[in-house]
């Protein structure tokens, strides 16, 4: 059974930062590109950033570029999400997912899912 536990998300000033760690397991963690998504209140769910199965590659939303960074440790099977700079707008549950490539992750082309972490930001 494929699992993805997310950790790390919790309460936040504008400005400040918070780093998300995704746990996998029943999966080859080396095999898959991951990535995360975020969901606001009342909003559709979007992308936010993948990375590919060796890290060297990775994308980003234009909202979060040059603040949020994604990247990975096989060995631990993880992945994270350093997120700097934060702003209320980026207030939303973070989903860790699981992909056959960082470009489909990007896209939407999700295999597995998490259940999510609330990240909250005032300002």
């Amino acid at each position: 059974q494929v699992k993805l536990v997310e950790s790390g998300g919790g309460s936040v000033q504008a400005e400040g930062s918070l780093r998300l760690s995704c746990a996998a397991s029943g999966l080859t963690f080396s095999g898959y590109a991951m990535g995360w998504f975020r969901q606001a209140p009342g909003k559709e769910r979007e992308f936010v950033a993948s990375i590919s199965l060796g890290g060297s590659t990775t994308y980003y939303a234009d909202s979060v570029k040059r603040r949020f960074t994604i990247s990975r440790e096989n060995a631990k099977n993880t992945v994270y999400l350093q997120m700097n700079s934060l702003k209320p707008e980026d207030t939303a549950v973070y989903y860790c997912v699981a992909g056959p490539s960082a470009r489909t992750v990007q896209r939407s082309g999700v295999e597995y899912w998490g259940q999510g972490t609330q990240v909250t930001v005032s300002s």
